[in-house]
Parts: C-alpha cells; structure tokens; sequence
C-alpha cells in the first residue's frame, strides 16, 4: 500500500477527464499584411456572433474565451461548447479583425491584420485566459504605464499552487529571479523581501503599492510595511526592478505593487468563502463577495480574513483582522472613479531572538514572554480615470493612511536573562496622504505608434515617534509609565515630497524602440523633538540624565535620468537593456533611534547610484519561458551599521567600550546574474495544445557584491551583508484537468548580517547566516464551486534561519518554521 498516493492521482487524473464535455477547438495563425507571423496578438471569443457589438473606441471588450500567440503566430482556443460566437484577433498598432462563426466541429481560422489607419488606445480584453506558468510579465504599456525595456516580473496569483493562507512568501515569489526573503513571519503578517544586495526588512528596498497607491508607514521617511495584502485576495503581484525609479520615485530596489481581484462581471453577487487550518494552531478564513450591476455601471468588491496562530515557538501567538472594500462606478463613458478603503489590525506576541548557542541547542525555544506587538492600519484610496479620446487617457489618484503601530518588551541583549522590571515601549502614529496623477498619449512617430507619458506626484507624511518605559506586566499593555516625561524619546517627523517624471516610447521600427526619461525630486524631511541621554553604572545606578532637543531639516532637490533600449525578434525573443539612476533619502531610523547599543552618525546623508542591466527573455510556443539578465548595481553612500571601539567614560577612559554605529559605510558594487526558465514537458514531448501540463522551472541568482571607499575601519573590500552567492529554487508542477501539484526546492547561499563581516557575537545581531535549504509541497483540487488545496512545508523539517534581527522582533536569531502541513477548502456561491 505505501504506493497508495500515486494511485490515487491517477484515479483522480482519470475521473476528471471522464468528467469533460463534448467540446471543440479553433485553431489557426495570425500575420501581419507582410505575412510575418504576430507573437501575443490576442485572439477572443465573445458568444452571441454580433460583430456590431464589437466596440474598439469602447477600450474594453469583455472576452468569454481569450489566447495568445505563440512566437509562429499560431493560437489553439479549446473547450468550446457548440454554438455562435464571435471570434476576433487584435495586435497593438494593428486594426481589430472580427468574424461570426457556428461552431458545432473544429474549426481552423486564420487572419491577417493590417496597419492603423489611425492612432488608437490599446484595447484592453477582459475575460477568461489561458493558464499561465504562473508568472509572466508586463506589457510594454498597461494602463498608465510604461514597461518597455524594462525587468519586470508579475506573478499570476490563480495559476500558482502555494499555502495562500499564510502568505507563504518562499512559494508565492518562488520564480521571481533573486529575492532574497526574510521567513521569521510564519504567519505571513509581515513580509520580507529584497534583491540584489539590499535589505529585506519589511520590503524597505521597494516602493510597496496596493492597486498602485502606498501602503508602507510613510513612503520617504520610514518606508517600511506593516500590513501585508492577504494572497487570497490578490489577483496578481507586479514587480519592476531598479528601472522602475523614474515613474515611481527612490528606492534602488524598484516596486512591489498588489494588484486585488475584482467582482465578477457578470454576476450581480458572487460570494467566496475559504477556511484554512494548519499546524502550530493556524486557522484562517477569508470570505469575499463582489458583483456588477447597473447595466455594467457599478462593479464592486471586497473580503473580510481572521487569522490566528499559536507560532512555532512559544510566546509567538497571533491574532489578525483584515477587511477591504472598494466600488467602481462608470459616471459618464468616459469617466470612472473608484473609492477603496482597506483596514488590518493584528496582535502578535513576540519570542525574540535566540544566540548562536542557543538556537543550535534548540531552535524552537523563547526567552522572552512579555514582548508584545499590535498594529492598526487604515488605508484610503479615490482613483480617477478620464478617457480623453482613444490615444490619450488621464488618471489620478488620491490616497491616505491613517495607522499606528506599537511594541512593547524587553529590547536588551538576547544573551541576558528577563528578569522582570520596566519594559521598553516604542509607538509610532503616521498620518500620511498624497496624489499622483499621469497623463498617457499615444500619438504617430517613424510610421509606427509611440508612447509619451507625464506624471506628477506629492506626498506629505507627518509621523510621531515615542519611546520610554512601559510597564513591568506580561500583557499587552501599550501605555507608558510617565507619558509626560518619556525616558527615551519624543519626535514629530514631518516629510514632504514633489515630483515630476516623463517617459517616452519612440518605436523606431517594429522591432526596436528607445525609452528615454526623467525624473525631478523635492524631498524635505525633519525631525523636531528630544531624546534623553542616560548614563549609567555597573550597578544600575544614574550617572547622568540629560535631555536633548533637536530641530532638524533636510531640504533637497535632484534630478536623475533612464534609458531602455528593446529589440524584438520575430521569434519571439526581446533582448532589452536599461541604464537608470536611482536614489534613496535618509529615512528617520537613519537621523535618531534608541535601541540598546545603537548610535547615529549625525552627519549621515542620503545614498545614490544607478541599475544596469542587459538581458534576453521570451517563451516557444506555451512550452518554454525564459528570462535571463546581467544587472549591476552602484550604490554609493551605502547605510549600514559597523561595530566601532573607543574609551568608555564610566572607567575614565580606561576601558574600550564596543558598540555598534549607524553610518554611510561606503560604496557598494553588486553584479550578478539572474535567471528563470520553465519548461512543460508533456507539451514538448506529447501535445502542446493540451491542458495537460507537466512543467519544470530553475530560478537561479549568482550575486557578487563587495564594499569600497570606505572610512571604516576593516570595512572596504568586504561582502556587502545580505547578498548570498547563490540563490536557487527550482521545482515541477504537474497538473490534470482539476488536479494539480506542485513541489519546490529551495536553496540560498551563506550571507553576512553587517558590513564588518563578523562571524559570531554575543548579541547575535552580527553574524553569518549560514547557507541553508527547504523544501515544500502544496496540492489542490477543484469541482465545480468547491476547491481543496493542501500541503507540506519546509518538508524535510531543516532547521535553519534567514535573519539576525537589530531590535524588534528579536534582537538576535529569529529561527524559520519547521515542517507544517495545511489544509484548505473552499465555496463559490
């Protein structure tokens, strides 16, 4: 019997193709007037065979059943059900061909799409697609937004097999190239990801977007994510690298943007519930309803999540409310708003962190039990968009966050005992808004189309940090003990930031375009407030207390330039190359922070450099896609934190005291590879129009990165912390009809945690983080309404970490999850 399992899949693999109706497929090959095949024209279906009905000055057609082009240009549409329909092919800068059709056998339709006799917006098809390899990437433009030549990545939430319920983020950005993903989150609350040498610290390195608009604590002076979108409720997730700093501003890791789901369109009600259980006490349900109605005027959407969990180790219990609604309205054919309102509350106790000795004694043990953390996150958004004609259309969206987000606990060195006594208590409150608003214009160039696009940007953020002592209990409490008269610190950090950025395509023949752009930046941050300085002796005993007010600003005012180059084959291959400068501001961590031993170089400043990158991606036919690129990254002034030495006072200078000292350590140069191919096996070696899929796919990231230019001591020549050699994760889906499973390896190379490269310390907050694998395994299956997914992860229960945390949640080594199993299932009404 230990061989039941396969059987039971191909039982089931049997079942549901027995279960398949008569259906037939069209199939066919679309050109241009030359005869050269078209790679991603778009071929749909829309049923009913009224061709008047067929708008293209409508933007939008909705699409029942809808295809791309492999790179011969031919098209398989399968599973149609008899009846009359009508079949269209489109292509960008060419005319829309449409024909009537009866389908009641196979069919076989070609067509021939000719040039634009004038110059039209591209027509956006909604509706059912074919399935995906689970990510893909932009278009050269979507929406208002212009993608040409550069690294893109979009991950196609509905098409990947993945524990959804924790967020786990190992599987969801498995074949995005290079991430480097912080896993002391098993609940999925916070996540962690960077690339390419920077931090992954609560996505710090990204500008994080929700439908296009910020969601971090305050995107310039504390960019940090609190609240992380729940993956059931996400349609798709956009990543643009470095490049991507001339439409969305600094950030030398580029954007992160959460693309949410949206009712059904055509269904006036539609309701989704999913429950989820798993190990170490996780339960979670996300519940969500959505619909159109008005005659297609009004569409809305929204979900409510609660999740708990116990967490791996003791004293990790989580408790997490989530809630998010928003409405479309269509006021006029040419203009729509939408409103969105997105809300995430949580409680987490938090176990701290562990030494070196003491998680190889055992991972799984606390030494805190009175660290506690609670976040509270409002969200608003009004979006805007106004169809001037077919070639120029304009959007603008207003946003706001209203959030707060308070720790309280025993922040000291994980190498000493809690014995009780005052806790440290750290509260932030942001009140943050902004607008962006971009005009698109597609207008006649070189007997071709090319895009131009301006955008305007201002945010304003205004944040209050706090910091002093807490009380001496075990619960959540968040108040201080002499609010006022706090012990550590008191600041108002207002920021302030205007922008404007152009980009234009120039399509100088079919196959090779030009994007060139620019982007100026005001950015004026300040810090108005005091922090105590205490002193003192072995004993416990106050040597001295002072306060010290500080009224800081930073005003200043850049200018920085992209260029993207891109050449398409006629089979399918694009090479593309970009050069982009990008910046990141000082944020408030970097000008005034007390935690334990860390002090703040006063004279710190901002840090600059730029992205290259140069790289070959495409697919064959729906059985391969590849991208592979060569990127290298300047990043000059680079922050970070050394370990310095000098004469303590409390012995009269007699002893050296060592502790650690936030800087502009100096310049990092970071080069690497990354790389990610997919191949089905079964549509190579059997059928490649079948929804049979068997598919293998490598993302592999090999990163060197050192350090120059630097005042420190021990520093230059050094690794640049978080940048592991290697970083590969690989894997194969196998799928059948509703039947699909899929298993990842995961492997990522030994990394330093600071500049100085240190190997181990008492405190633990320096220190290598060994190289470490996982594996996972997630299944699901679906009939009808109902969907049943479950899964292994971290299969092989490794025992391993990813992060040395410097304050909150540890400070110290904050262990992975060991293995945990999941089960889901879920309801359409």
């Amino acid at each position: 019997m230990k061989y039941w399992p396969i059987s039971l899949l191909f039982i089931l693999l049997g079942v549901s193709r027995s279960a398949e109706a008569q259906t037939y497929t069209i199939s066919g090959k679309v050109v241009d007037e030359e005869g050269f095949s078209l790679y991603r024209a778009t071929v749909f279906l829309v049923k009913g065979g009224n061709t008047e009905e067929l708008d293209p000055s409508a933007l939008v057609i909705k699409a029942d059943k809808r295809v791309e082009t492999d790179e011969n240009g031919m098209y398989s549409l399968e599973g149609i059900e008899p009846g009359r329909f009508t079949i269209s092919a489109f292509y960008s800068g060419k005319s829309l061909k449409t024909r009537d059709i009866e389908v009641s056998s196979d069919l076989d339709i070609d067509f021939t799409l000719t040039i634009l006799e004038s110059i039209a917006e591209d027509i956006i098809i909604e509706g059912a697609q074919q399935k995906t390899f689970g990510i893909t990437k932009l278009r050269s433009v979507e929406g208002v937004g212009i993608y040409e030549a550069k690294k893109s990545e979009v991950v196609v939430v509905e098409d990947i097999t993945a524990n959804l319920a924790t967020n786990n983020s190992r599987q969801v950005y498995a074949k995005v190239a290079g991430l480097n993903i912080w896993e002391s989150d098993g609940a999925g609350v916070q996540l962690g990801i960077g690339g390419r040498g920077l931090s992954p610290n609560r996505n710090s390195n990204f500008n994080t977007r929700q439908n296009g608009y910020d969601i971090s604590a305050d995107a310039l002076g504390y960019p940090e994510s609190y609240y992380t979108p729940p993956i059931q409720g996400v349609k798709r997730i956009e990543i643009i690298r470095g490049a991507a700093s001339l439409q969305y501003g600094t950030q030398f890791g580029g954007v992160l943007n959460f693309i949410f789901k949206e009712g059904p369109e055509d269904k006036p009600f539609e309701f989704q519930t999913t429950q989820s259980t798993g190990s170490f006490g996780l339960f979670s349900s996300f519940n969500s309803f959505g619909g159109t109605i008005d005659n297609g005027k009004l569409s809305y959407y929204g979900f409510y999540q609660y999740k708990r969990s116990n967490g791996f180790r003791p004293n990790s219990s989580l408790d997490q409310h989530t809630a998010y609604a928003s409405v479309k309205y269509k006021v006029t054919p040419k203009l729509s708003i939408k409103p969105e309102y997105t809300f995430s509350s949580y409680l987490a106790q938090q176990p701290g962190g562990l030494t070196d000795a003491q998680f190889e004694s055992n991972a799984r043990q606390s030494n805190r039990e009175r660290n506690w953390f609670n976040v509270d996150w409002n969200l608003f958004s009004l979006t805007g968009d106004y169809v001037f004609s077919p070639q120029t259309t304009l959007n603008s969206r207003f946003f706001g966050l209203v959030a707060g987000r308070n720790a309280v606990g025993n922040l000291g060195r994980i190498d000493r005992l809690d014995f009780g006594g005052n806790r440290d208590l750290l509260k932030d409150d942001f009140r943050n808004w902004g607008n962006e608003t971009r005009l698109i214009h597609r207008y006649g160039f070189l007997n071709s189309v090319s895009v131009f696009l301006v955008g305007t940007r201002y945010y304003s953020g205004f944040t209050i940090r706090q910091q002093g002592d807490g009380s001496a209990g075990s619960d959540a409490d968040f108040n201080y003990l002499n609010p006022d008269n706090l012990e550590g610190s008191d600041f108002d950090l207002p920021s302030r930031n205007a922008s404007v950025f152009i980009e234009n395509i120039f399509n100088v023949t079919p196959q090779f375009s030009i994007t060139p752009g620019v982007r100026f930046e005001y950015i004026n941050t300040e810090a108005n407030g005091f922090f105590r300085n205490t002193v003192r002796d072995l004993a416990g005993n106050i040597l001295l207390d002072e306060r010290i007010n500080e009224d800081r600003s930073n005003e200043r005012s850049f200018v920085f330039f992209g260029l993207g180059l891109s050449y398409k084959t006629k089979r399918n291959l694009e090479v593309y190359a970009n050069f982009s400068q990008n910046y990141r501001a000082i944020n408030f961590n970097d000008i005034r922070v007390n935690v334990g031993s860390l002090q703040v170089d006063p004279n710190i400043s901002d840090e600059r450099g730029f992205n290259i990158e140069l790289g070959a991606r495409g697919s064959a036919s729906n059985v391969l896609s590849y991208d592979v690129s060569l990127f290298h990254l300047s990043y000059q002034d680079r922050i970070g934190t050394v370990l310095r030495t000098e004469p303590n006072p409390l012995f009269n200078n007699l002893v050296n005291r060592t502790f650690r000292f936030r800087t502009n350590v100096a310049d990092a140069s970071i080069y690497g590879i990354e790389s990610y191919a997919e191949l089905d096996l079964y549509k190579l070696f059997f059928d490649k129009f079948s929804a049979t899929r068997v598919s293998v796919f490598s993302n592999i990231a090999l990163i060197t990165a050192t350090y120059a230019n630097s005042d420190e001591n021990g520093v230059e020549g050094n690794e640049v912390e978080l940048v592991p050699d290697i970083n590969l994760k690989t894997g194969v889906t196998v799928s059948r009809s509703n039947l699909e499973v899929s298993y990842q390896f995961s492997f990522v190379g030994e990394q330093f945690s600071d500049a100085t490269n240190a190997i181990r310390t008492p405190s633990a907050i320096e220190g290598i983080i060994p190289s470490y694998h996982v594996m996972d395994i997630s299944a699901k299956y679906t009939v009808g309404r109902y969907r049943l997914e479950a899964g292994v992860n971290n299969l092989s229960d490794n025992v391993y970490f990813t992060r040395r945390a410097t304050g909150y949640p540890g400070p110290g080594i904050l262990p992975s999850d060991g293995r945990n199993a999941y089960i889901t299932v879920g309801v359409n009404f």
